[in-house]
C-alpha cells in the first residue's frame, strides 16, 4: 500500500540530497534538498561543473582546484564512486542580491557524495549523485552507539512496547531479571512472562501511558521467575516515545528486581512497628496501680497491634498477699484470670475445651505447655494441635505464644498471646517482643501488687488510728469528716479524736503533723495514742499539750530522747530541722454541767464557734508553738458555750489551698456555717461543698460538735460538811435521788460505793466534802475534797480490818478513779445503766468475794 512517509523519519535527521549529472559530466538536475544542503539554487547550479559548484576556484585561493576522481576525461566513467568532498556553502557565486556567498575562502562543509551510473534516453551515460552532510550522518552514528551502550549495558532492565503493546527489544538485565532469553521476548506481550492479574494490571499502564502520555512510575509486579522458587517482584516505571515529529512510536519501560529491597523493607518495618508498640506500651502500661486494670493496659496494647487474641492470668495467691503461695515453684498454683480481649467474636485462647471466664480461678495441667512455661519461666510456642477429643486451642487460632509474667526473679503470672488462620505465625521477633511486653507489665503489675498491700496496712493502721465514725459524749452531739489528701491512699498526717472523760466531761481534739504519707500517719498514730492517754490522767489541756510537745520533740530520735538544744529559741537548732516531728494541735475540754470549754492550742487554727441567731466567728485563743519545737508553754482559753451552740474543729486543708489565700478560706468556712438551725450531718455536707475540699493538696479532718449540756434535773450536787454523819447522809441522797431517775436497781451498789468514797474523804482528805451524781448515758459519782493525796488502790491480806474500799469500788463500778483539782481531788466511779441484757452488779456477792 501506498502512503506518505509521517514526517520525522531517518531522511529528515541524515539530509539527504541528490543531483543528476549528463552525458558532458554537468549538473543536469539540482534538487531542492541540494539547494537547501549547499546553498545554491537550482539557476546557479544547472549546466555547470559539478567542482565549479561545490568549490569554485575563488574559494580556495591562487586558482587551485581539486581534482574530480568521479569524472572521466571528457564524459562519465561509468564506475560507482563514493567519496568525502569539501565544500563552501554558497559555492563563491553571486548571490542574488549581488554579493558573494563565500566567506574567508574556508570550506564550510564536508559533503559524502554517491554517484552512481545512469544513462538517459538516447543511451549516453550519465550519473544520479546522492549526498549526505556527514556531520549529521556521525553525530546519528554517535547517537546510536551510545543508546545501544546505555541499553545493553545498563543494570536496569529496559524493554521497548511497540503500539500494539507487544515487546519490541529487550536488555540483557531485563532477560536475567525475568528469567528467559532477550530474544524470547520479542513479539511477546505482559501476559506471556506474568500472572494473569499482574498482566492485566501492567497492559492497563501501559495502555494508559501510550494514550495519555504522563507516565508512570513504581508500579509493583510479583510473578514467578523460572528457576526461582521464591516470587519476585519488580518495580517498573513507563514513560512514552516519540518520533522527531512528536508522533507516539511506543512505551519504553525500566524494571528493577526489588524482592531483596522489599524483604529488607518488611523487616525494617518489622522492626519499626515492634519498636512503636514498645514505646506504646511504656506509655500506657503502668499508668495505674491496680492490678486488674494494668493487665487490661496489657492486652490493649497487644490487641489486635500484635495479635488476634490475649489473656492475662495471675497467681492468686500473690493477690491475696501471700509472697509465696502453694504450688508457685512449679506451676500447679491457682492463677485468676484477670483480663481477656479478643479481635475475633466468639473465638477461646487456651487452656482446654471450655474457655476460662475473667475473675474465674483455675489451673494448668502440670504437662501443659502454660504450666511448663510457669515452672520454667521459659516462653512456649504453642501451635495449634487437634486430637480426638476436640481442638486443644480454638479453631480459630493457628499458634499461641505463652509468656511467663516474671518480675525481680519471681513469676507472677502468664500472658498468652494467639494468631488466628490467616495471620501472620509468631516468629523469633515475635517472641522476643512477647517477652518484653511481658515483662514491663509484670513490673507494673507486682508494683501494683506491692502498692495493694502496702496501701491496705497502711489504710489498716490510718483507720485504726482514727475514731469510729460516730462518737458519742454526753451532752453533745458529735459529726466528723476525715478526706486524705490523696483518695487512693487515704494515709495522711491529720487526725481528730473524742474522749470521754470523767464526770461526763469530753475532750475534742484536732491535729496536723506536718508531712503527708505513711511516715507522717506513723507520727499522727503515736501522737493520737499519747493524747488519749495524757487526758485518762485527767490532766489540765494545757498540761496535755505540754507533755504531747515533749514526746513529739523525741520522735525520730534513738530513744525518743530529747535533743542537747533545749534553751536554744524554738527548742531546735536549723541542722536538726530534718529530725523533727512538728505538729499543730487544739485540745478543747466541754464540761456539759457548767456549760464551759477550756481550751489550749499548739499552734493550730482557732476553733468556729456558732451561736444561734448570730454570725460563726473565730474563738479568740492563745495560738502557741507547734508541737515538737520543744519547751513551750501552753495557756488555756475559757469559755462559756450555751446549750445549742456550734463549736467546730478543723485542719487547715480545709480553709487554705493554692487557689486563694487563708483569710478567704476562713471567711468562707465561717459564712457555710452561718445561717438556720439544721442536723449536724447536713452542716458538714453543706460545709464540704461549699468549700474547696478536692484541691488534694493537704488532709481534711472536721470535727462539730453541737453543745447539749446535762439538763439541771440529771445534775445532783450536794455540800457535806467534814463530820462522820456525812456519811450516812450522803447513803440517803444517793438513796432519794436514783429513784426520781428511775434507777432502782442501782440504789444499792450506789449506796455502797458512795459510803465507801465519802468515808475516805473523811479520812485522808481535808476541807468540806462536795457529792455529785451525773445522770447521761451512765450514771457518774463523783466525791470532792481539799486533799491532794490520790487515792491508791492495795490488796488487803485476810486478817487486815481496812484497805477493800476501793477493790469494792473497783469490782462494782464500770470504771473509777480520781483527778486533781484546783482545789485538791475528785474521786469517781461510774455504774451503767442496768438493761434486759446487763443487769447491775450484785453487792453482796462482790462483798462476799473480798473475804
Amino acid at each position: 500500500m501506498w502512503q506518505n512517509n509521517p514526517p520525522g523519519s531517518l531522511y529528515d535527521y541524515i539530509r539527504v540530497a541528490s543531483f543528476s549529472l549528463g552525458p558532458d559530466g554537468r549538473i543536469e538536475q539540482w534538487s531542492e534538498r541540494a539547494a537547501e544542503l549547499f546553498g545554491i539554487t537550482a539557476r546557479q547550479a544547472v549546466g555547470k561543473d559539478p567542482l565549479e559548484v561545490l568549490a569554485p576556484a575563488g574559494a580556495h585561493g591562487r586558482g587551485r582546484r581539486p581534482t574530480a576522481p568521479f569524472l572521466a576525461e571528457g564524459g562519465l566513467d561509468g564506475r560507482e564512486w563514493t567519496g568525502l568532498i569539501p565544500y563552501q556553502r554558497g559555492g563563491g557565486h553571486d548571490t542574488p542580491d549581488g554579493g558573494s556567498a563565500t566567506v574567508g575562502g574556508e570550506p564550510s562543509g564536508l559533503a559524502e557524495i554517491y554517484v552512481m551510473p545512469t544513462q538517459n534516453e538516447r543511451g549516453q551515460r550519465a550519473a544520479l549523485c546522492v549526498a549526505v552532510d556527514v556531520r549529521a550522518l556521525r553525530g546519528i552514528e554517535t547517537d546510536i552507539a551510545a543508546s545501544e551502550a546505555v541499553f545493553g549495558q545498563s543494570p536496569l532492565g529496559f524493554f521497548f512496547f511497540g503500539t500494539d503493546l507487544t515487546l519490541l527489544r529487550v536488555n540483557e538485565s531485563f532477560a536475567q531479571a525475568f528469567g528467559r532469553p532477550a530474544d524470547w521476548h520479542r513479539g511477546r506481550t505482559p501476559h506471556d512472562f506474568l500472572p494473569r492479574g499482574e498482566a492485566e494490571r501492567l497492559t492497563a499502564a501501559l495502555r494508559q501511558v501510550l494514550d495519555t502520555g504522563k507516565p508512570v512510575s513504581d508500579i509493583q509486579l510479583v510473578g514467578p521467575v523460572p528457576g526461582h522458587a521464591e516470587r519476585r517482584r519488580w518495580s517498573v516505571s513507563l514513560y512514552r516515545l516519540h518520533s522527531g515529529s512528536g508522533r507516539p512510536i511506543g512505551v519504553a519501560a525500566l524494571a528493577t528486581d526489588v524482592t531483596g529491597r522489599r524483604r529488607a523493607e518488611r523487616e525494617a518495618a518489622g522492626v519499626r512497628r515492634n519498636l512503636a508498640l514498645l514505646n506504646e506500651a511504656g506509655a500506657r502500661i503502668g499508668n495505674s496501680l491496680d492490678l486488674e486494670t494494668t493487665a487490661r493496659e496489657l492486652l490493649d496494647v497487644a490487641v489486635p497491634q500484635f495479635c488476634d487474641l490475649a489473656s492475662v492470668d495471675l497467681y492468686q495467691g500473690l493477690l491475696a498477699g501471700d509472697e509465696a503461695p502453694p504450688g508457685l515453684a512449679d506451676g500447679s498454683a491457682e492463677l485468676r484470670r484477670v483480663a481477656y480481649a479478643s479481635a475475633v467474636s466468639g473465638a477461646p485462647v487456651a487452656g482446654g475445651e471450655k474457655p476460662v471466664q475473667v475473675g474465674e480461678v483455675h489451673r494448668y495441667a502440670f504437662h501443659s505447655p502454660c504450666a511448663a512455661a510457669l515452672r520454667t519461666a521459659q516462653v512456649q510456642v504453642v501451635p495449634r494441635r487437634e486430637g480426638e477429643d476436640g481442638p486443644e486451642l480454638g479453631a480459630v487460632v493457628q499458634s499461641t505464644l505463652a509468656v511467663p509474667m516474671v518480675a525481680r526473679d519471681t513469676v507472677v503470672g502468664l500472658a498468652q498471646f494467639s494468631r488466628t488462620k490467616g495471620s501472620e505465625p509468631f516468629g523469633e521477633r515475635d517472641t522476643a517482643l512477647a517477652v518484653e511486653l511481658a515483662a514491663r507489665a509484670a513490673v507494673c503489675i507486682d508494683n501494683a501488687r506491692l502498692y495493694r498491700r502496702e496501701h491496705e496496712r497502711a489504710v489498716i493502721l490510718q483507720r485504726s488510728l482514727l475514731p469510729p465514725g460516730d462518737p458519742e459524749a454526753a451532752g453533745l452531739e458529735i459529726a466528723c469528716r476525715y478526706l486524705p489528701a490523696n483518695a487512693a491512699t487515704e494515709v495522711g498526717g491529720d487526725w481528730f479524736d473524742v474522749i470521754e472523760l470523767p464526770g461526763h466531761r469530753t475532750a475534742l481534739v484536732v491535729g496536723d503533723v506536718m508531712g503527708r504519707g505513711l511516715r507522717a500517719a506513723v507520727a499522727m498514730g503515736e501522737l493520737r495514742t499519747a493524747v488519749r492517754t495524757l487526758a485518762m490522767l485527767d490532766l489540765e489541756p494545757a498540761e496535755v499539750l505540754s507533755a504531747l510537745d515533749e514526746i513529739a520533740h523525741g520522735l525520730g530520735r534513738p530513744g525518743g530522747k530529747q535533743s542537747s538544744t533545749r534553751g536554744v529559741r524554738g527548742g531546735v537548732r536549723a541542722a536538726d530541722l530534718s529530725e523533727v516531728y512538728l505538729a499543730t494541735c487544739v485540745y478543747a475540754v466541754y464540761d456539759p454541767v457548767t456549760r464551759r470549754c477550756t481550751i489550749a492550742n499548739a499552734g493550730h487554727l482557732p476553733p468556729v464557734l456558732v451561736e444561734a441567731g448570730r454570725p460563726a466567728e473565730l474563738l479568740d485563743v492563745q495560738p502557741g508553738m507547734p508541737l515538737g519545737v520543744g519547751g513551750e508553754l501552753f495557756e488555756e482559753t475559757v469559755v462559756e458555750l450555751p446549750d445549742g451552740a456550734l463549736l467546730a474543729l478543723y485542719t487547715d486543708g480545709l480553709v487554705e489551698s493554692r487557689d486563694h489565700a487563708l483569710d478567704e478560706g476562713l471567711e468562707a468556712f465561717r459564712e457555710a456555717l452561718t445561717g438556720p438551725s439544721r442536723p449536724l450531718e447536713e452542716v458538714c455536707e453543706h460545709v464540704l461543698g461549699a468549700l474547696d475540699t478536692h484541691h488534694g493538696e493537704d488532709d481534711i479532718a472536721l470535727l462539730m460538735a453541737r453543745l447539749r449540756g446535762l439538763p439541771d434535773e440529771h445534775v445532783g450536787d450536794w455540800t457535806l460538811p467534814a463530820e462522820p454523819r456525812s456519811v450516812a447522809r450522803a447513803r440517803e441522797l444517793a438513796r432519794e435521788q436514783l429513784p426520781q431517775w428511775g434507777l432502782d436497781n442501782l440504789v444499792d451498789t450506789t449506796e455502797l460505793l458512795v459510803s465507801e468514797l465519802v468515808t475516805n474523804a473523811l479520812r485522808y482528805g481535808e476541807g468540806e466534802i462536795r457529792l455529785r451524781l451525773l445522770l447521761d448515758r451512765t450514771l457518774v459519782c463523783e466525791v470532792w475534797d481539799g486533799g491532794l493525796v490520790q487515792p491508791r488502790r492495795r490488796r488487803a491480806r485476810d486478817t487486815d480490818e481496812g484497805g477493800r474500799g476501793l477493790q469494792l469500788v473497783g469490782m462494782l463500778s464500770a470504771a473509777w478513779g480520781s483527778r486533781r483539782t484546783p482545789h485538791g481531788k475528785t474521786v469517781w466511779f461510774e455504774l451503767a445503766l442496768p438493761d434486759g441484757e446487763f443487769p447491775a452488779p450484785d453487792a453482796v456477792e462482790a462483798l462476799l468475794s473480798l473475804y
